[in-house]
């Protein structure tokens, strides 16, 4: 996140969803909007141009669909964004490709506009944030199978980083994780980049992903 505001770009089909989130988050002291984009295209230039620190991205929409300008955008280096995705019930199957792509966390649309403000906070923070009706649709999809896909990525851990893995992957903090290995907070924050820089990762969200596919956790799983 840069400067002392949060920079958030809305990218939505409909005007008056966009119109609506504008006005709830520019409300806020700690966010400024940016710009306003109507399809997954032009959210790619408008994010190249301004620079948001999250992108509020539904994914249906004209043009190229939010899970496609999530691609683009995250697959820019240049680039410190954090993508928090808008859902809904109906199109759900899009969450395990848009948390692959590097999405930050998820929202269901009919959320209350106080979670949508949390919401943004926690995302540029740099932490993932699900909406428990995700959370079960992504577990679910992990659990339906019977073998990890990506298991020797395992291998580039130390038995401490593994540790430090399935906390991350349980939703803890850096400050939690601290507590739970009896470590120091520093040290916590030391262990979880550089699982993330030997996963190739960016943040817990895609930290999450990869440890269900390596099968580091499991479903159900204390």
């Amino acid at each position: 996140m840069t400067g002392l505001a949060i920079k958030v770009l809305i990218v939505d089909d409909q005007t008056m969803v966009r119109q609506s989130f504008h006005a709830v988050l520019n409300a806020q002291p700690d966010i400024t909007i940016v710009g306003e984009a109507g399809n997954g295209a032009d959210a790619v230039h408008a994010t190249t141009r301004e620079r948001p620190d999250v992108v509020l991205m539904d994914v249906r929409m004209p043009v190229m669909d939010g899970l496609e300008a999530t691609r683009e955008i995250l697959g820019d280096t240049g680039l410190d964004t954090k993508v928090l995705m808008l859902t809904t019930f109906d199109i759900d199957e899009y969450v395990y490709g848009a948390l692959r792509a590097g999405a930050s966390g998820f929202l269901l649309k009919d959320a209350p506009l106080d979670d949508l403000v949390n919401a943004v906070r926690v995302v540029a923070a740099g932490n993932a944030l699900f909406a428990p009706a995700v959370t079960r649709r992504l577990i679910a999809e992990f659990a339906a199978r019977r073998e990890p896909i990506a298991p020797e990525r395992a291998g580039r851990l130390t038995a401490q980083e593994l540790k430090v893995l399935r906390l991350v992957a349980r939703g803890l903090s850096n400050t939690e994780i601290a507590a739970a290995l009896v470590i120091v907070e520093q040290t916590a924050k030391t262990h979880v980049s550089r699982v993330f820089a030997k996963l190739g990762v960016r943040d817990r969200a895609q930290a999450i992903v990869a440890a269900y596919e390596m099968g580091v956790v499991v479903p159900g799983e204390n």
